[in-house]
């Protein structure tokens, strides 16, 4: 679509008008909603007319595009509208409408916007996912990221870059609004940047044009098709251009016109005031869902492993090994699996699979923000993807990734190593003892922790070809294999997980521990050591901490004890869930709660659980006081 060497007459003439047209629309539904960014939104239009008009949007495949500066929405609704993609009146009428798909930042849904966006910053990294599913997929289509210049400060962007120009890809093309102003001011007296040299030193190509001139624009899309790197093309625009009284002013960044300004700026238009007649199409509720395009993969989950003590496996390990097993399975076959690494290969288990697959695995280095966006927007494009990170990394500090790719819904593996208190000593700072209650606050992401090696082969592989966002927690050290009363493998042999079931480890009369992960096993040594004092203990593995097995329960119901066991923050772990439970339905036992409720000490695992009252030989002397008196 980029044939020509320019425009010609005619094609100027039309994206003017469609342009002066355009304007009036972003005026109209931001005062008629009270609220949006018009400035911006008029700043950024000229280039979403050019690029959604010379972009492969309907052919097969496609192009993708993400516009990251979510909040100019108005312009991308009404430039899509006037080139015939949306309702025009429709894109007025119900815009900031609850129940209507044009929300006030940009929604994955509406035709050609492949990102729900907002949080700025993000919009590079998800442009990199699908750069790399043009790779992986050899599917030859182009990704369009649209900025502005604002969000440049966010350390996110810059992680971005670097991983574009490592991985050559150089079939994404930036559009930057460059306005120099965002909404407390200008760009450069809020935080200096030094922008268009970012770019040149991380080895990007750089372009600079008018951004309001269409056949600039043209040329410079043109032309970044011919350069073998990826290219960012620097629109220097203003601020609510073409209406004088809004120009270069920060005031219309976020905030809509009044009455009397909106009468001024249509007339300096030429459009005629419609807004009684939107104010009237607004009345109702739009019940909205978007039409996404689902890429489910079937895949080959393979026979999982059998490990017993004598092998020596940690969960870790056993995650490594079943990786590799899936990519062995798969991935000669076409069906694809990737993995993504943080610098810690060698402690996430994802070495071998990097060795056996390179051009299936990415090392993001020390840059979580931009690899969990990364890989977040590559596992909506049909490719299983894993994020294998320590828990602090993977989820604590990159939370507003995994919201942004919740809402995406993606279909993004995260493994999390290092959890709980199970780190060895590397002390608090990398003790994730709280990422059950973030994950929870997560509407579509799953939490399994599975307590040995043989469950955690068998939770990879339901993940692996389960659609959804999964987080699978693990420790970083060997945990003892579970064994039935027979000796055989409990997670072995015609064992299957099932998401939200509950296991029952070991039965018993007069209570229960509830427990998971790490403390499995010493719930175990816990009960055997209680069977001297004559109290035998049922334990109860919950792999799905946010989980309850109704039919498992229905028999703790009877117990006249029930003992929460985590090495995680009792307050946010599986307690309680369990409490709510155990209220709703009329317990009338006694519960107690045994978990973190500090930060824990720097040393051996054994020495930190000893520290917090959590070893078996101190948990034992409670139960033993409590169930004793």
């Amino acid at each position: 679509m980029l044939e020509r060497e320019q425009l010609t007459e005619e094609e100027l003439e039309r994206f003017r008008e469609l342009s002066r047209l355009a304007k009036g629309d972003i005026l109209t539904m931001t005062t008629l909603a009270g609220s949006g960014h018009p400035g911006g939104s008029i700043s950024s239009l000229d280039i979403y007319l050019v690029v959604f008009t010379f972009a492969n949007l309907t052919g097969k495949p496609r192009d993708r595009i993400v516009v990251s500066h979510g909040h100019t929405s108005p312009g991308v609704y009404s430039a899509l509208a006037r080139l015939g993609y949306l309702s025009i009146d429709e894109v007025i009428a119900f815009f900031r409408k609850a129940g209507s798909p044009y929300e006030g930042h940009v929604v994955k849904g509406i035709p050609f916007i492949d990102w729900s966006t907002g949080n700025l910053g993000q919009g590079l990294s998800a442009g990199c996912g699908f750069a790399l599913t043009s790779r992986i997929c050899k599917e030859p289509f182009h990704v369009y990221v649209l900025m502005s210049d604002g969000e440049q400060q966010k350390g996110q962007v810059s992680e971005a870059r670097r991983f574009a120009k490592k991985y050559g890809l150089s079939n994404i093309t930036v559009v930057m609004d460059y306005n120099g102003i965002q909404i407390s001011g200008k760009t450069r007296d809020v935080m200096p940047q030094m922008v268009i040299e970012n770019f040149l030193s991380d080895g990007w190509d750089v372009l600079e044009i008018n951004g309001h001139d269409h056949n600039e624009l043209y040329k410079a899309l043109k032309k970044a098709h011919t350069i073998d790197n990826p290219v960012c093309i620097v629109g220097h625009t203003v601020m609510g251009y073409g209406i004088p009284f809004m120009e270069h002013k920060e005031k219309y960044h976020g905030s809509p016109l009044n009455m009397s300004e909106y009468a001024e700026a249509l007339k300096i238009l030429g459009i005629e005031d419609r807004l009684s007649y939107y104010k009237d199409k607004r009345k109702g509720v739009w019940q909205w869902k978007p039409s996404l395009e689902t890429n489910k993969t079937v895949i080959e989950c393979g026979v999982p492993f059998i490990w017993r003590d004598e092998d020596k496996i940690d969960n870790r390990t056993a995650f490594g090994r079943a990786l590799k097993d899936l990519g062995e399975k798969n991935i000669p076959h076409g069906r694809f699996i990737c993995a993504f690494d943080c610098d810690l290969a060698s402690s996430v288990k994802t070495g071998d699979f990097a060795k056996a697959f390179p051009e299936y695995f990415f090392q993001g280095g020390i840059q979580e923000h931009n690899t969990a966006t990364i890989a977040g927007a590559l596992s909506t494009t049909g490719i299983i993807t894993f994020f294998a990170d320590f828990g602090v990394f993977g989820i604590d500090e990159t939370y507003n990734q995994q919201r942004l790719n919740d809402i995406n819904k993606t279909n993004l593996k995260l493994i999390l190593t290092h959890v709980g208190l199970d780190v060895g000593p590397d002390g608090k700072t990398h003790q994730c003892i709280d990422y059950i209650g973030l994950a929870n606050n997560l509407h579509h992401f799953k939490t399994i922790i599975p307590c040995d090696p043989n469950q955690t082969d068998r939770v990879i592989r339901y993940v692996a070809k389960t659609e959804g966002n999964f987080l699978v927690g693990m420790g970083r050290n060997r945990w003892p294999v579970i064994y039935r009363d027979d000796g055989e493998v409990f997670f072995g042999k015609g064992y299957e997980f099932e998401y939200g079931r509950m296991d029952k480890l070991k039965d018993g009369k007069d209570g229960v521990i509830i427990t998971y992960g790490a403390m499995a096993g010493r719930a175990i040594d816990i009960r055997n050591a209680l069977l001297k004092e004559g109290i035998e203990l049922r334990v109860i593995n919950m792999p799905c901490v946010n989980e309850i097995d109704k039919e498992v329960m229905e028999g703790v119901l009877k117990l006249p004890y029930i003992f929460t066991y985590e090495d995680h923050n009792f307050r946010t772990g599986i307690a309680p869930l369990l409490a709510d439970y155990l209220l709703k339905h009329g317990y009338r036992g006694r519960m107690e709660s045994f978990g973190v409720k500090n930060y824990g000490a720097s040393g051996e695992t054994e020495e930190v659980l000893k520290v917090e009252g959590l070893d078996v030989e101190s948990m034992t002397d409670m139960l033993l006081k409590i169930m004793k008196g």
